[in-house]
């Protein structure tokens, strides 16, 4: 099959106007195309770096359409979008990611199932739909061990880590609400995570592998390379994904490592991903790019380059409390703010970069810095 690159001046159509779709949009504006974004906040990021903003919901099927035809391809910036309205744009629209992937991993149970049947190594799970299986969850799975929502939830809502009778209770609570997902709870000795963007001619590149550390379920930092020998593995599981599940476009798996140096996938984000924003300065492409190329037709680089070693951090509400009026006296620090108008204290409102060839002692300094202390 053959597949025409689109030229300079075609407009791409952004599902979702947050941090993810002004990166995308700025590195479309970059190659020379136009952006038309879709989004329900009228304040959303990436409607002031777009050629044309459409104010609707994601599941407004007439703005979605009039998306569509206004859009030589669309995209989307996360998979919480409505499943069933993307399927219908897939047939009179230039979809090249297709809706089989939103669909399938907007179910966490799905996804581990599907996960499980391609080979790929993940955490133990049970399907929980009553108290009776929160107990055989226990039995199975041995405690603590962590319920998760079916449907939704992120940055650590929607699961309840169930290691007493109090957190039994609430875990009993959310599946009150929907059915759920219980996992084995692992002892980590660290997460990664890997960034790979596969383009429509089913050529694939892969990010460096990333050494994450998570808190309060939100990322807290990304440090590329990572300090972990499982890349190569990691490769491997995520070609088995790929057979079982249509990707076009950059997505990221991310992979707990236990104890034992066993690697297990924990979760598939099917589009670029907060542990892959290093990648603006610290690559030759950055994910965001390689993501434009793809779902534009273009050919994509054989390899990607990690052109220096690099930390980088989140940015949430309480951290530009702490450090905004210090980021002047960093010119190490490649700061990014995101231009969220509502500032809250856990949300995600930037992130910094610094490249380095002193990870240990870049990654101490920051980490004081974030933890309120000057090193």
């Amino acid at each position: 099959m053959t597949y025409n690159k689109l030229k300079f001046g075609a407009t791409i159509g952004i599902i979702g106007g947050g941090q993810l779709g002004k990166m995308m949009a700025q590195s479309a504006q970059k190659m020379g195309y136009r952006v038309i974004v879709l989004d329900p906040d009228n304040a959303c990021p990436t409607q002031h770096v777009a050629h044309q903003f459409i104010h609707a919901a994601y599941d407004d099927e007439a703005a979605l359409n009039e998306l569509g035809e206004q859009s030589d391809v669309i995209t989307y910036e996360f998979e919480n979008i409505n499943a069933e309205q993307l399927k219908k744009l897939t047939t009179r629209f230039n979809v090249p990611q297709g809706y089989e992937a939103i669909q399938l991993l907007q179910d966490r149970l799905i996804e581990k199932q599907s996960i499980s049947k391609a080979g790929a190594h993940v955490v133990p799970f049970l399907q929980i739909t009553s108290e009776d299986d929160l107990k055989e969850a226990g039995q199975r799975l041995g405690y603590p061990f962590i319920v998760k929502t079916r449907f939704g939830g992120y940055d650590g809502k929607g699961q309840v880590l169930v290691n007493s009778d109090v957190a039994f209770d609430e875990a009993k609570t959310l599946i009150a609400q929907q059915e759920c997902v219980a996992e084995q709870y692992l002892n980590l000795k660290r997460e990664v995570s890997l960034t790979v963007t596969r383009g429509v001619d089913g050529s694939v590149v892969f990010f460096p592998l990333q050494e994450n550390e998570h808190r309060n379920q939100i990322l807290f930092k990304t440090i590329v390379p990572a300090r972990d020998d499982h890349e190569v593995f990691a490769r491997e599981e995520v070609k088995k994904i790929m057979k079982a599940i249509h990707f076009v476009g950059t997505f990221t798996v991310e992979f707990f490592v236990d104890d034992n140096h066993q690697l297990f996938v924990n979760e598939i984000a099917p589009r670029p991903h907060n542990s892959g924003h290093y990648s603006i300065e610290a690559c030759d492409y950055s994910q965001f790019d390689t993501h434009i190329m793809a779902v534009t037709g273009q050919t994509l680089p054989e390899n990607i380059e990690l052109l220096k070693p690099a930390v980088m951090m989140n940015l949430l509400g309480k951290d530009l409390d702490l450090l905004e009026d210090e980021f002047n006296l960093h010119p190490e620090w490649h700061v990014h703010i995101y231009g969220k108008t509502s500032r809250k204290p856990l949300r995600k409102m930037g992130h910094l970069t610094q490249l380095t060839e002193q990870i240990e002692a870049t990654e101490q300094n920051l980490v004081a810095y974030f933890e309120g202390r000057k090193s």
